[in-house]
């Protein structure tokens, strides 16, 4: 499996920012948590012409991996990307992540991809997100991929993990 320009998208507290650090890793690739660059310091959110022209910009590297949503800019990643990493685990399952990263970190933004930010809009985005988002998604995926594009689902974080092992004794 040929990997250079991987867009990882799921729900909030699916995996997706894990599965981006071990496969950047693997794959020697720089990662980017599309949430470090949309926020500021202060989770002043960055206007949204300036947020596309940045992806813009990091779709044109020869290889990434970009962890994130986004669903206004999910084009931009689908139509550069040869790779697509749908981390689509259950409602319940995104919503323990969202609260033992919580647990784990903490408010705020820290190393690694983490950003805590809990309030009742995210808590009811994540709970709706296999009802409302994942339609959109799953669309925005068949509309802006290539034929060749490789799609990848990740049902759980132990199908997450198996696939990670695969990934890399393949490497």
């Amino acid at each position: 499996m040929h990997m250079s320009r991987v867009a990882v998208i799921g729900s909030g507290g699916s995996g997706k920012s894990y599965v981006a650090r071990e496969l950047g890793r693997l794959l020697d690739a720089p990662v980017t948590h599309l949430d470090a660059v949309y926020y500021d310091d202060e989770w002043t959110p960055l206007p949204a012409e300036k947020f596309e022209t940045i992806q813009r910009e990091l779709v044109a590297e020869p290889r990434w991996v970009i962890d994130g949503n986004y669903n206004s800019t999910l084009h931009v990643r689908l139509q550069a990307c040869d790779t697509v990493i749908l981390v689509d685990v259950p409602t319940v399952a995104a919503l323990w992540g969202v609260l033992s990263r919580q647990a784990r970190h903490g408010a705020g933004q820290h190393d690694a991809g983490v950003y805590n930010r809990i309030n009742w809009s995210f808590v009811r985005y994540v709970a709706s997100y296999r009802r409302r988002m994942r339609p959109q998604v799953l669309a925005k995926i068949r509309q802006h991929t290539r034929d060749s594009t490789q799609i990848v689902v990740l049902r759980s974080r132990a199908h997450a993990r198996r696939w990670l092992e695969q990934v890399a004794a393949g490497r």
